[in-house]
């Protein structure tokens, strides 16, 4: 299962790292980034992982819908 996270529309409001920051955490640049995450394109990182657990709930909660899954 892979987390996907689009830095290019993030507008910063730490919902995602509020409802689970095991994965997400807001940078220095005040954008969400996806902890131990591999860059893929521009401003996009992705994170394989076993299980989605809460990550579901980052992707309902994010109001400028910013992340999936696969």
């Amino acid at each position: 299962m892979k987390i996907i996270l689009d830095r290019n529309k993030c507008i910063g409001c730490g919902s995602c790292a509020a409802v689970c920051n095991r994965f997400f955490e807001i940078a220095k640049d005040g954008k969400s980034h996806l902890k131990n995450s591999k860059k893929t394109i521009e401003e996009i990182e992705s994170l394989e992982v076993e299980n989605l657990d809460c990550a579901k709930e980052a992707v309902d909660i994010c109001p400028a819908q910013a992340i999936t899954t696969e």
